[in-house]
């Protein structure tokens, strides 16, 4: 069965292109957030297998999101997503319970191979 995964960015553009390399490779785009805050609903509403998380966004940022979602699912897995390798956010990411950290602009394959190490 196909994996459910929430993409979560502010940029449509970069959905857009994280559904596409989900959906080529037999995965299934179950919502889309473009903030945080709606991510945490979204993730609520769809209990998705895993969430494409950027840091960067409006409202709530990626990190804030992943900590709400955290505390409505402990089981959560959540893959960060961001423009900027800023190697505190990175850590402050793992630490708040992120499986892994993809760096925009992404290549396809780098996207994958993340997304099969954590839900295969």
């Amino acid at each position: 069965m196909a994996k459910n995964i929430l993409v979560c960015d502010d940029a449509a553009f970069m959905r857009m292109m994280i559904k596409d390399i989900l959906t080529k490779n037999g995965y299934n785009v179950a919502g889309e957030a473009e903030n945080g805050a709606k991510a945490v609903e979204k993730y609520k509403e769809v209990n998705p297998d895993l969430v494409l998380m950027d840091i960067t966004m409006p409202e709530m940022d990626g990190i804030e999101a992943l900590k709400a979602i955290k505390a409505v699912d402990g089981n959560a897995k959540v893959i960060m997503c961001s423009a900027m390798g800023q190697q505190a956010m990175v850590i402050e990411s793992i630490q708040a319970g992120a499986k892994d950290f993809i760096v925009k602009p992404f290549q396809a394959e780098r996207v994958i191979e993340a997304v099969k190490k954590v839900v295969g």
